[in-house]
């Protein structure tokens, strides 16, 4: 019996690229070469050799900087190139390196001549602001070569052989061509919204960028509520045709990403999603479990990686399209960080990709459905797990599923799954305990509450005096 299931239409080249230079307001760029790098052994000697023959500029934007044996590394080699006159110039995220790197790191950095500056940190006029955080980590050198990647700078990229530490899994690519010009427009657009922008005459004072090779890319530099990425992602589930294959370090899927990869997969899409299996949460264990039901029942399937922490963002389709980058498929990346990402449009490339995916699925343990249709891992392939802590990111992420399945409880907009009824009486008596510490000590709830809405008015005068100064100011000229 033929399927009556629906299937895609047959979309010309030309109306796919236009959509997919539309969502993710990238244009696609021709005449790049591009070369896939994998896990730290091969990132981190291409940047250091990138920033150490540096003759004009260093552009590095990173979510976190260890200030461990790698992050002194990296420090080194800036400052080096600082006091030659090269001008490093470095982003990194406040919150994410808080706790990660001193001051003092940064007072040397700089006293060497490389400028630095932080992202987001705390505001009087933006009490809220800290929700918003620069997960880029992006190197462009003499705007002849760029780098993407979804590694930050530390030991855990690079693991410890000697105390049989493994190495996280990660994933970047190098660049050149015309699509380095747009990889530096993103790091000045960044560096301008943080302080006094790159002066124009030091932008066009490096090289022209000719052509290095075929390969078609499109950077897409996401800011906070542009949904460049969602909308990309939404978009390749429902244009692919044969193969949809993804890796993610947090995964937390929105209902309509659920539902468009659940809609690939019953098209019969071979869809595949690879994601950590430890965390350093037990509590959202069976939660995170949760979300793979109604995956794996419309077709989808789902590997945990046996490793120490998969920490990729990568997804390719169909042999011939491919993204790498900082994206987490979750709402937090989505709409809430400041994210960078190629799309590749290479068979080539693309068929590098499928390779890698296929090597990391025999390091993977497959989640399945029993006849009762519990999650459980496969009997078949490896099953030996390695229990180590995950990133605090992964608890974030969690947060989001935490709050779906709250939600979920409370609207009734979907049915709850018996995997998250732990979660749920949990969650009830947390929220109960909560209520009771309210209504015996209301100060503990008042004082708090008073203190965050006198930082909000505060933040909003401070920006209403600034701006009705430089009214005033522009009056008077």
């Amino acid at each position: 019996m033929e399927s009556s299931r629906p299937t895609l239409p047959n979309l010309k080249p030309s109306f796919a690229e236009q959509a997919l230079s539309r969502v993710a307001g990238a244009p696609l760029i021709e005449g790049n070469s591009v070369r896939l790098l994998q896990d730290a052994r091969e990132n981190y000697p291409a940047w250091l050799a990138a920033v150490r023959a540096a003759k004009h500029h260093v552009h590095f934007e990173t979510f976190i900087f260890h200030e461990d044996e790698v992050g002194q590394e990296f420090a080194d080699v800036f400052m080096e190139k600082a006091r030659e006159g090269v001008r490093v110039r470095m982003i990194y995220d406040w919150l994410g390196c808080l706790g990660n790197a001193s001051w003092g790191l940064w007072k040397r950095l700089r006293a060497a001549g490389v400028e630095t500056r932080a992202y987001n940190p705390p505001r009087l006029e933006s009490p809220l602001g800290w929700l918003s955080r620069d997960h880029r980590k992006m190197l462009s050198v003499d705007a002849e070569v760029g780098f993407v990647a979804g590694l930050c700078i530390g030991k855990a990229w690079v693991g410890d052989p000697e105390r049989n530490v493994v190495p996280w899994r990660d994933t970047g690519v190098e660049l050149r061509g015309p699509a380095v010009a747009e990889i530096e427009r993103a790091f000045g657009q960044m560096w301008a919204s943080i302080g006094s922008p790159i002066p124009i005459e030091e932008q066009l004072a490096g090289p022209s960028l000719e052509e290095a090779g075929s390969t078609n890319v499109r950077i897409v530099a996401s800011l906070p509520a542009t949904a460049w990425m969602i909308r990309t992602d939404q978009l390749v589930a429902a244009l692919a045709q044969k193969r949809l294959w993804l890796a993610d370090a947090y995964y937390a899927g929105t209902p309509s990403y659920v539902q468009a990869l659940r809609s690939a997969a019953m098209d019969d899409v071979d869809v595949r999603l690879l994601v950590p299996n430890s965390t350093d949460i037990p509590v959202l264990r069976p939660l995170s479990r949760s979300g793979y039901r109604t995956l794996l029942e419309a077709g989808v399937r789902v590997f945990e990686w046996n490793g120490p922490m998969m920490h990729a963002k990568t997804a390719v389709a169909d042999g011939h399209w491919a993204r790498v980058g900082s994206t987490n498929l979750n709402l937090l990346s989505w709409l809430g960080n400041c994210e960078l990402d190629v799309i590749i449009e290479d068979e080539s490339f693309a068929g590098e990709m499928e390779a890698a995916y296929l090597e990391d699925l025999t390091n993977s343990t497959e989640i399945v459905l029993d006849r009762r249709h519990k999650v459980r891992v496969s009997r078949e392939g490896p099953t030996r797990r390695r229990n180590r802590p995950g990133s605090a990111r992964r608890a974030a992420a969690g947060a989001v599923r935490l709050s779906n399945a709250i939600g979920a409880a409370i609207t009734s907009r979907r049915v709850l799954e018996p995997v998250e009824a732990k979660v749920a009486i949990w969650c009830s008596l947390l929220l109960l305990a909560i209520a009771v510490l309210f209504a015996v000590f209301p100060r503990v709830l008042i004082y708090p509450l008073v203190l965050l809405l006198v930082w909000i008015a505060l933040g909003l005068f401070y920006r209403g005096y600034r701006l009705y100064r430089k009214k005033k100011r522009h009056r008077g000229e």
